[in-house]
């Protein structure tokens, strides 16, 4: 496989604080999210997503808990974990088309992760912190991913907020979807979405 990020260095090694780059500035200033109807195949393989969720996991980590982990769905075990989902929504008496869309909720894309916040609750680190850092994974992702040549999406919906299907995913207790971040190859270019106008955004603080 021909590696696209370069390797970490060595611990301890002196870094660059700064790393000035015109096409990461024109990689941020343009980021647009894929349409999840629109993600075909090809995804990454193997090979190329652990090197993806490498990178995404270089975010800010304050006492170097990582307190985050991911659940990652290839190939058939997306439509497994969507019977799983369809079940649930039976189980409960849904709408047959709930049911189906449950169960093709993960088929949208070719490779799905799941990113689970899983903090450490030691009264050390404030949990919402590394909740900040388990969301700045799924940015750092969508980025290393556009960057690479895929396209992507963060959703949650439903499956996020579930104890049934967290008991599916196999989350633990303190344990939280932060999203399930969808890539692949865009089959359109997204158009431009109203962005939020930064001047009703921003205050400077005078005391």
């Amino acid at each position: 496989m021909t590696k696209r990020f370069p390797p970490a260095p060595p611990l301890g090694e002196p870094m660059l604080p700064v790393r000035p780059s015109a096409e990461a500035r024109t990689l941020l200033a343009l980021r647009r999210s894929a349409n999840k109807q629109f993600i075909g195949p090809p995804g990454p393989s193997p090979d190329d997503l652990d090197e993806l969720l490498q990178i995404a996991a270089r975010v800010p980590d304050h006492r170097k808990l990582a307190p985050w982990r991911f659940v990652v769905f290839e190939g058939d075990a997306r439509a497994r974990f969507g019977i799983g989902l369809a079940e649930i929504r039976a189980g409960r008496g849904d709408p047959e088309p709930e049911v189906e869309n449950a169960r093709k909720l993960l088929l949208r894309a070719p490779v799905v992760v799941a990113v689970i916040s899983s903090p450490v609750d030691d009264g050390k680190t404030p949990v919402w912190e590394q909740e900040l850092s388990t969301g700045a994974v799924c940015y750092n992702l969508l980025l290393a991913a556009n960057a690479s040549g895929w396209a992507g999406n963060w959703l949650s919906e439903w499956p996020a907020f579930d104890d049934d299907a967290g008991k599916l995913l196999g989350l633990e207790d303190g344990e939280r979807v932060a999203g399930f971040i969808y890539l692949g190859t865009a089959t359109c270019d997204p158009p431009e979405r109203p962005r939020a106008d930064m001047a009703e955004k921003i205050t400077r603080w005078e005391g």
